[in-house]
């Protein structure tokens, strides 16, 4: 297998489901396609985009506002006729769809939900290539995707299957960006393919097993994934984040047996179990409590005496099966990644009996350049995993680095063809060494060595987000950021001190955690804006930052604070600029410049 659409048909002839791929109807019940359905429909639409006079290399656009299984159709159908699909994020400005669609030459666009076809809408005008608009819901008066489904081409679709080949570009993914405007990677069917087939044993995911995919399928890491489950012929449930929990949510009707997910989201579980345990009384109090405290000392792969064995039976049945039972019952693993996972998170989980398993990559590289992985000796908590087979791993330390570390560069059949139409940029972020084109992740991290001998890449940097302070001192924010974000009364948090005389931080308090901290202290609840600036609530966080800072150098101690009262999120509604991209990483050049005036009052 070298084209991704070969998995459609693999699916369907080696272990065909009934339930392949599912959604959610606008009623709440579920809507699915067997493995068969998905070849004819996917077929037919590869026809249609025909009958539209659109041609092998042709660019398509795709934007959904939540995981839905036509988007696998879509993607499928696009594939298998030649052309080049475009996900878009469906939260961007329409100015940055204006950009995108007119850099990448977009012909036709298909959306669902929503005003993404207004927005698409409103930048067709400024758009010359954009002939036309289709949705994935039958809205009076917008074109149809169904009504564009034929039989007519049928024969020319199987004979523009047969030219493709894994070298042949597939897709263009605009990263969602910290500076500047978005970049186009462009993937080859080799690309992603080799990712799936290397990563798919790691998964833990077996034929027949329900799955659940939340996680935008327009970023490499849920389509990749969402490929998996299809190669491994799983049934794949699709939805969004608004309806994961609770008796009538996903997890609970799905029952998946595993699941992709970021840390942000993993956090907010954690926070609201940690909440919860402090609502309790009494005797539930002390046990919750009792049992949390066992994950302090839990290591993976650790061998119990008898009475810590007991004492993990007790904790198990009485407050960890109910952590499983949350999410479903039938978890055997969950996949992380996109930004680093706090070690403290994650430690707590496995404990729980819920493995959190860390990986590595970028768009870029398809995505996955390391993983843990389930066997014994194949995870180390902090660390983003071993590399993938195939996949190599240089670390570059020309530079001012600490000892070991340097830039990740990478090399393998992974890493993408460059960025569409930026020749200047791909010479700037491709090397040759020994004869050889290495991938310049802007990562800084370092190999570690196991209990077992076996070697994990350690991330601990971004290159581009090192602070210089006034005293020509480096540091890196994110080990500090993530360290001090385990503590569960804090939200967000972000290191500043470029050019400064020491370090400092934005903090966005834990709103609920302060809550019940508050209510503890009969301080009175007067609303985030009020409470941040009560004495005894600034002075909480002080003592939390005490905690952590002699953990670091003392050049990266954390001097002063201020507290944030509004949250940084992915998408404003007034379309004012966001603080996180799509995938939540921090807009570090945004935060600065909506906050400061609070910077500004940290150092005068």
């Amino acid at each position: 297998m070298t084209r991704l659409f070969d998995l459609l048909y693999l699916q369907n002839e080696k272990y065909p489901l009934e339930k392949s791929i599912n959604g959610r109807n606008p009623s709440g019940s579920w809507k699915s396609y067997s493995s068969q359905e998905v070849v004819t429909y996917s077929e037919q639409l590869a026809s249609g985009l025909l009958n539209l006079g659109l041609r092998a290399g042709d660019k398509v656009a795709m934007v959904v506002y939540k995981n839905r299984p036509e988007w696998m159709i879509l993607d499928f159908a696009i594939q298998m006729c030649g052309m080049i699909s475009i996900p878009l994020y469906p939260t961007i400005s329409v100015g940055e769809y204006e950009y995108i669609l007119k850099e990448a030459e977009v012909k036709a666009a298909f959306c669902g939900g929503g005003d993404l076809y207004d927005k698409l809408n409103g930048a067709k005008p400024n758009v010359p290539t954009l002939e036309s608009i289709f949705t994935l819901d039958k809205v009076d008066g917008k074109p149809f995707w169904e009504d564009l489904w034929s039989t007519d081409n049928l024969d020319k679709v199987h004979e523009i299957k047969k030219e493709i080949v894994g070298e042949d570009l597939f897709t263009i993914i605009y990263t969602s960006g910290t500076t500047g405007n978005p970049k186009g990677v462009m993937l080859t069917h080799n690309n992603v393919m080799h990712v799936v087939i290397k990563t798919s044993e790691l998964m833990a995911a077996d034929t027949g097993d329900n799955v659940l995919s939340f996680l935008p399928l327009c970023h490499i890491f849920e389509r990749a994934v969402s490929m998996v489950y299809y190669y491994r012929g799983c049934a794949t449930y699709f939805a969004g984040t608004d309806n994961l929990s609770g008796p009538d949510g996903d997890l609970a009707a799905v029952k998946p047996t595993t699941f992709s997910t970021v840390p942000r989201l993993l956090e907010k579980i954690y926070e609201a179990i940690y909440n919860k345990g402090l609502s309790l009384d009494g005797a539930k109090k002390k046990l919750f409590f009792w049992a949390l405290s066992l994950t302090d000392d839990y290591k993976l792969d650790q061998k119990l005496s008898f009475g810590k064995k007991l004492k993990w039976g007790i904790a198990d049945k009485l407050i960890f099966s109910k952590w499983r039972e949350a999410l479903g019952g039938e978890v055997k693993a969950i996949v992380t990644g996109a930004a680093p996972c706090p070690v403290k998170i994650m430690r707590v989980f496995c404990a729980a009996g819920i493995p959190i398993r860390e990986g590595y990559g970028l768009t870029e590289t398809s995505p996955t350049i390391t993983v843990n992985t389930m066997e014994p000796g194949g995870a180390m908590l902090g660390t983003a995993g071993p590399v993938i087979e195939g996949v190599e791993v240089l670390i570059d330390q020309e530079g001012d680095y600490r000892e070991g570390e340097g830039e990740i560069l990478a090399h393998g059949p992974n890493v993408m063809l460059g960025y569409y139409k930026k020749p200047e940029i791909n010479a700037q972020v491709f090397r040759e060494i020994d004869r050889r084109r290495w991938f310049c992740t802007g990562d800084i991290g370092k190999i570690v060595k196991g209990p077992t001998g076996r070697e994990f890449l350690k991330i601990t940097d971004r290159k581009k987000e090192l602070l210089k302070t006034s005293g020509g001192k480096y540091v890196a924010p994110a080990p500090i950021e993530n360290r001090v974000k385990e503590e569960f009364m804090i939200e967000q948090m972000m290191v500043i001190g470029d050019k400064q005389k020491f370090v400092s931080a934005l903090i966005v308090p834990a709103e609920e955690a302060l809550k019940s901290y508050c209510e503890k202290k009969e301080i009175p609840w007067t609303g985030l804006n009020q409470i941040i600036q009560h004495k005894k609530v600034i002075k909480r966080y002080q003592k939390l930052i005490d905690k952590y800072n002699p953990e670091f150098s003392h050049v990266e101690q954390i001097k002063k604070f201020k507290l944030i009262a509004s949250p940084w999120l992915p998408f404003h509604e007034d379309g004012s600029d966001a603080e996180l991209t799509p995938t939540l990483k921090l807009k570090r050049r945004v935060i600065r410049e909506k906050f400061k005036d609070e910077i500004e009052s940290i150092y005068l």
